[in-house]
């Protein structure tokens, strides 16, 4: 059965909550203060089924001091029932519960002409006149408008047949996206234990499933679900659902967090958003705080308008308060001034009112927001609402807003989900945050948490990214190819320059050259890039790294060095001589002998043993007439000093590291003062 959630809106005692009593038979007043004063103060709700669609209707207080209640309750909707009474028509929290809606976009609803039993035919087409005025040009414009009247029940059969009607043109949502459900409500029921309530906005919920709340790190378990007040054994996106929970206690939750997929959020404190300021409100200054909602949660914060902005003298006129996204980079933003020190204005940005503009929100609190989430903007004196939007980016990097590229950035980011191609808006805000995310790359999860990709799309939206060449896939991070491109250039530029000044070196080393160029880049980032060089034949991987064009290069007295000393050592054997001495013997410069002695063993020709230098034929052969001895002696073959000084010839000073070294080539193994030969 298709599920659709109803919100209720309007002036207090217009009716909302007797009309939803007259239409389910529940009465959505559950406080005893609100039944004592005959108001509405929290979210009510109730259900009902109508020509085979079940209504889930989410009752609001139409009091100015109670909407930041209903901003909890009206966030999930799919459409509204705007209620205005016929004895007192169009009033001040008519209009706003009207605006809030169209700045959270609810796609569609219809108009309740209630208490018409009150008033004449004149009177009620005068009413019904002054609600199409409101509803002109906004989601509303052409929505039925039904007389009813709870009271009498004259008109309700009219009324549900539009509501049905309205409600077969609800979509539904994503199903099979992250799980979220906003939390209206919490509370304790004997025998159960804790229990939240909400709109199911994303995913689903299934009984024994793992969540997370968040804002917070608490792991919950799912005991129960019911949905539109019957057991179910899940509940599906865009169902009212009440979900018993296992491991967290009434006092460790509240309206605002919400049920989430562990890991599908990340809490935030910065978003970068669209402001559009209603008509009516006064300019919005860059700077000024503001109460954002968001979901069911209120959360005080500042605005900051992005986009360049001078700090000459500009003339506070209706030009220069025209919406800051309308300007050209290089221009003024809007903006008023203010005396500054010294007698001198400093512009004062501002969005005015109808338009639309860039903004990032520093909110004072942690928020759970995705990519195109829609909020509210109240004044955080005296709460009226002022502004609503999109979210563009719930983590926007950390970087300067007051510059045309960050107004640039945020132009990429920016959709419009009624028209614009998902696939196309989805792709530009993955390369915008991948070029965000620089050389440490963006991870795959948040295609997810900040892109707003379905998790079941992920790989295949990484995989156009990385065949239309845009982005590379290393481990599970994506990176721009252009920075990719950038490292590979910095690689063979650091190489050229280490074989210039270094000629004799086989290379840079590996990790030197990683904390050089790609300290903060991704470790399989840097690992591919040189996979990529190695297997274009542009560099040689070993444990230093090098062109395939390099080769050392030696003098001619560095060419008569090198085969004096490596001559030396092949003749020395096992008692090589003494390196700091190897230079008067073989009548070679100490400089030269020295550089000589580092490329012989950086070409394994030599190898340290100890404090000794071998020639590596040397250590070769000593290896096999060792290994020989098992052959001659049989199994249990064993050699100690004595022996081993004797049968090659060498003193203490070489046979005790060259036993050692065998020990560690596995040659042999030491029990007791002898080894035994493996």
């Amino acid at each position: 059965m298709k599920s659709v959630v109803v919100g209720t809106a309007g002036h207090i005692d217009h009716g909302k909550s007797a009309l939803v009593r007259a239409l389910t038979g529940t009465d959505p007043d559950r406080l005893k203060e609100e039944k004592a004063r005959g108001i509405t103060i929290d979210l009510g709700f109730a259900h009902q089924t109508i020509d085979g669609i079940n209504f889930a209707f989410v009752d609001v207080p139409g009091h100015e001091r109670f909407v930041k209640n209903m901003l909890a309750g009206i966030g999930g909707i799919d459409l509204v029932v705007l209620v205005v009474a016929a004895d007192e028509s169009v009033m001040p929290q008519t209009r706003e519960h009207f605006d809030i809606c169209r700045l959270l976009r609810v796609p569609t609803g219809l108009v309740a002409l209630t208490k018409s039993d009150l008033v004449d035919a004149d009177t009620l087409e005068l009413v019904r006149l002054e609600v199409h005025e409101l509803a002109a040009g906004s989601f509303l414009d052409g929505a039925p408008v039904v007389p009813v009247s709870a009271r009498t029940g004259d008109g309700l059969d009219a009324f549900r047949g539009a509501l049905a009607e309205v409600g077969r043109t609800v979509h539904g949502r994503a199903v099979h996206g992250v799980t979220r459900l906003p939390i209206d409500r919490v509370f304790s029921m004997k025998g159960f234990g804790t229990v939240v309530t909400g709109t199911l906005v994303s995913g689903r919920i299934a009984v024994d499933a793992e969540l997370a709340v968040a804002p917070g790190d608490r792991h919950v378990k799912v005991r129960g679900v019911q949905v539109h007040g019957q057991l179910a054994s899940e509940a599906v996106a865009g169902q009212r659902t009440a979900v018993n929970l296992g491991g967290v206690e009434v006092d460790e939750i509240d309206r605002g967090q919400a049920l989430v997929t562990p890991g599908g959020f990340e809490a935030t404190r910065v978003a970068d958003v669209v402001v559009e300021v209603l008509p009516g409100a006064k300019p919005l200054k860059h700077g000024a705080r503001v109460r954002f909602h968001q979901g069911t949660a209120e959360i005080l914060g500042r605005v900051a308008l992005v986009g360049p902005v001078e700090t000459e003298r500009a003339p506070a006129s209706a030009q220069a308060t025209s919406a800051l996204a309308d300007q050209p980079p290089r221009g003024r933003p809007p903006g008023r001034t203010k005396a500054g020190r010294f007698g001198l204005e400093r512009v004062v940005p501002v969005i005015a009112p109808g338009a639309r503009a860039f903004a990032r929100l520093r909110l004072e609190g942690p928020a759970v927001i995705a990519r195109g989430d829609r909020y509210i903007l109240r004044a955080y004196s005296p709460p009226v609402t002022i502004a609503g939007g999109l979210i563009l980016d719930p983590r926007p990097p950390r970087t300067a807003i007051r510059s045309a590229a960050a107004l640039e950035r945020c132009r990429r980011l920016d959709f419009d989900p009624a028209s614009d191609d998902p696939t196309d808006v989805e792709q530009r805000a993955a390369m915008v945050m991948i070029e965000d995310a620089g050389p440490g790359g963006l991870p795959l999860a948040a295609l997810t948490s900040r892109a707003g990709v379905d998790p079941r799309n992920v790989n295949a939206r990484a995989d156009s990214l990385v065949a239309a060449g845009h982005a590379v896939l290393a481990a599970d991070v994506l990176v721009a190819s252009r920075i990719v491109t950038h490292l590979k250039d910095a690689i063979v530029a650091a190489l050229t320059q280490h074989h210039r000044t270094q000629p004799l070196s086989e290379g840079a080393p590996r990790e030197e050259l990683r904390e050089q160029l790609a300290a903060h880049a991704h470790p399989a980032v840097f690992d591919g890039v040189l996979v990529d060089l190695a297997a274009a034949g542009t560099i040689i991987v070993r444990d230093r790294i090098a062109l395939t064009t390099h080769r050392v290069a030696l003098s001619p007295e560095e060419t008569r060095a090198h085969a004096a000393i490596e001559r030396a050592y092949r003749d020395g054997g096992l008692k090589p001589p003494d390196a700091a001495s190897v230079a008067a013997s073989t009548g070679v410069a100490a400089a030269v002998a020295d550089r000589m002695l580092k490329l012989l063993q950086r070409q394994k020709v030599l190898v340290r043993v100890d404090v000794l230098l071998f020639h590596d034929e040397a250590l070769k052969r000593l290896k096999a007439e060792v290994t020989a001895l098992k052959t001659s002696a049989g199994a249990g073959a064993r050699i100690d000093v004595a022996t081993f000084k004797e049968r090659f010839g060498v003193t203490r000073k070489f046979a005790i590291p060259l036993l050692e070294y065998l020990d560690r080539e596995r040659v042999t193994r030491r029990i007791g003062e002898s080894r035994v030969v493996l």
